[in-house]
């Protein structure tokens, strides 16, 4: 029995030929019959599905999608690629060595010719050049996450931070290690005080370390007393009864490990008999307190509150009372109630970024605060969520009042900062996108800068400044004042140069833009090259790793461990750069376990070695990456870094000669209008 329905669609489906009769249209279209056009149906091709029952047209539509959806992906796929066959690929360079490791390489960093590696078990010391391991500690079984060595001259100072936050020091002098001291060792296992950042000055003469516990967060800075463990390890007084039951790690034995290397050079060995000093304590520093009402009763108080102005401006002593707070709250909620609706506000953790800065000019401390030139003397903290820049004295004892000596307030909250190598100059980076450049040496700051709309600082790099002759990037062999070069990867992925010289205007570039279209393009990571000038390392999402030029900005090559190896997270790679020598080293991650095969289990855990110096594209570069003044060409002026004395008579001296010029200009036009008024008065008495 057919329904109404089916009875309907067939006569649609019924031929016009036939309810007309056979008859051939003609060949214009001006003689169709206009009949037709009345009889005309215009049926939907997808009509026939319409008539399935559920769930099969829900079946079809699916099918339908899953098709579209291949089709697009084989269509990407396609245009991939076309472009990439289009691109003219890089030069990739393979590892010069693999160094075969028994677990997987947590951290590595690099100090004078040693090579560190934090793995599960403890920590390992290899020889830079040959790759073989040298000393191993792994009494106490504790995986090592982050891993910190600092150049003291003749030795080395390490700090691994296992997997517990525990942090421990260690010394390296000669063919000996030595431990010094557990760091935030607690009696209680239940209440421990992880370290979650930690930071080294340049030349090893004090160290801070960021601890939390018990819902607190404090930074504890301490003094590193290296001249007496010079003396003491060429001295040593051995320890036999100590007087106090103290719990240290073991290292009195060295025990051969399995597989790490076939050939083991035991040339430093562990010392555990001699006592070194402890680090003194200098200061214990709290995140700011919250800003509150005031208790002062009267503007006099307040003044009195500080003394010799130190801490001016933090903002903690004023005169603003609860009230008035509470209006301003509420007036600013009123204003902008639609943006603010649907926002919580969420309690920040406590973290902090500090850096150690040398005595500077733009930093002003008492005469009794300054220290010896060259050491650190000021440590720079600033808080996430709060907008002041703490400078507190190193040059203090733990007795003294916990008070910055000097405050630096930014327009919107500090999200990070950096400080340049060789110190002279700092970055603060806020959260609405501005950056701020200091030069700490001459005691100005060289400019600010704002990223383009929409972008926000990620992480800055700063790159020791080079010049571009004849299409060649150079380092000038003498030294060099405010001159700024950094390298800025932004939250969107994209990459910007900014630059900054002495007085002039600073500049933005933008060197990699976000990659919309391609996502797994996108930067991951970045790290400048110091042995190539002007050149940083980029890793992008795909895991692969380029060499780029920032004068252009081009990519020179590309760098690859070999198969089946890759970078399992290229946004946080396990890579280590020498600052003196052309290595880079970057650990190779296995195939995934959706990948793995029994040939791939079998596979060791590696770091591979890359040379620059092996590679020929990069030889040149490396061997010629310096130019002497003598070489320079004329135009080429560099304003040399010169002692505060020389810098005054130099200006002093253009001073001079410029009011000099002046009066001789001043003297010339007042001849010429004396002569003017003569001329004029000789033609009054014609």
């Amino acid at each position: 029995m057919s329904t109404p329905l089916a009875s309907r669609a067939q006569k649609m489906r019924l031929p016009l030929l036939t309810q007309k009769g056979l008859e051939v249209p003609p060949p214009t279209e001006k003689d169709w019959s206009k009949d037709e056009e009345r009889h005309y149906v215009f049926k939907d091709p997808d009509q026939q599905w319409r008539s399935l029952p559920q769930p099969y047209r829900m079946i079809n539509k699916l099918v339908d999608l899953v098709f579209e959806r291949s089709w697009e992906i084989i269509e990407e796929r396609d245009r991939l690629r076309e472009a990439k066959l289009s691109q003219i690929q890089p030069t990739v360079y393979p590892p010069v060595f693999q160094s075969k490791l028994s677990s997987v390489p947590n951290c590595m960093a690099i100090s004078q010719d040693y090579l560190f590696i934090g793995g599960a078990k403890g920590f390992s010391i290899y020889n830079l050049y040959n790759a073989k391991r040298i000393c191993v500690w792994d009494k106490l079984k504790v995986g090592v996450t982050s891993i910190g060595a600092a150049d003291l001259g003749n030795d080395i100072l390490i700090a691994p931070v296992d997997e517990m936050g525990v942090i421990r020091l260690f010394y390296i002098y000669k063919d000996s290690l030595f431990f010094v001291k557990t760091v935030n060792d607690v009696d209680d296992t239940n209440k421990p005080t992880p370290c979650v950042k930690m930071e080294i000055s340049q030349g090893g003469d004090f160290a801070a370390f960021l601890l939390q516990g018990a819902g607190d967060t404090w930074l504890d800075v301490y003094k590193l007393p290296k001249e007496s463990w010079l003396k003491e390890v060429e001295h040593p007084q051995v320890t036999t009864t100590p007087k106090k039951k103290v719990r240290q790690p073991q290292l009195n034995t060295l025990e051969p490990m399995s597989s790490d290397n076939s050939e083991m050079d035991v040339s430093i060995g562990l010392k555990g008999d001699v006592k070194l000093s402890p680090p003194v304590h200098i200061v214990k520093i709290k995140p700011p307190k919250p800003i509150t009402g005031t208790t002062f009763k009267s503007p006099l108080e307040v003044f009195a509150k500080v003394e010799g102005c130190l801490g001016l401006g933090s903002g903690q002593n004023h005169f603003i009372k609860d009230s008035q707070w509470e209006q301003q709250a509420a007036a600013f909620h009123a204003m902008y109630k639609k943006v603010l609706d649907g926002d919580s506000e969420e309690e920040l953790a406590s973290m902090a970024t500090f850096h150690f800065l040398l005595p500077t000019c733009v930093i002003m401390m008492p005469a009794e605060l300054k220290g010896p030139s060259g050491v650190p003397s000021v440590l720079g903290v600033h808080w996430m969520g709060h907008h002041n820049f703490f400078l507190y004295s190193l040059n203090r004892t733990q007795r003294d009042k916990v008070e910055p000596e000097s405050v630096w307030p930014c327009a919107a909250p500090i999200a990070l900062s950096q400080l340049s190598g060789c110190g002279s100059y700092l970055v603060l980076a806020c959260e609405d996108g501005v950056l701020t450049l200091w030069d700490l040496a001459q005691g100005s700051p060289l400019g600010v800068v704002a990223l383009p709309e929409g972008r926000f600082c990620q992480s800055v790099h700063f790159l020791k400044y080079f010049l571009v002759l004849e299409g060649r990037n150079v380092y000038p062999e003498v030294p060099v004042t405010s001159q700024v070069t950094c390298v800025v990867l932004c939250t969107d992925a994209s990459l910007h140069l900014v630059a900054a010289s002495g007085a002039q205007e600073p500049t933005t570039r933008t060197l990699v833009e976000r990659p919309a279209k391609h996502p797994d393009e996108a930067v991951c990571a970045v790290a400048p090259v110091p042995p190539l000038p002007g050149m940083v390392l980029v890793f992008s999402k795909n895991g692969s790793v380029h060499l780029l030029d920032v004068s252009g900005p081009q990519t020179v090559c590309a760098f690859a461990p070999p198969r089946p190896f890759h970078l399992v997270a290229p946004w946080r790679p396990v890579f280590v750069l020498s600052e003196h020598h052309p290595y880079f080293l970057l650990r190779g991650d296995r195939p995934n376990r959706t990948e793995a095969t029994d040939e791939a289990k079998d596979i060791p855990k590696s770091v591979f070695y890359f040379h620059f110096t092996a590679y020929p594209l990069l030889e040149d570069i490396v061997r010629n990456s310096s130019i002497p003044q003598a070489d320079l060409p004329d135009p080429v002026a560099l304003p040399q870094a010169l002692p505060l004395e020389e810098r005054c008579d130099s200006f002093l001296r253009k001073r001079f000669q410029k009011l000099e010029h002046q009066a001789k200009e001043q003297e010339h036009w007042t001849r010429l209008r004396r002569y003017s008024l003569l001329l004029q008065r000789e033609n009054l008495k014609k």
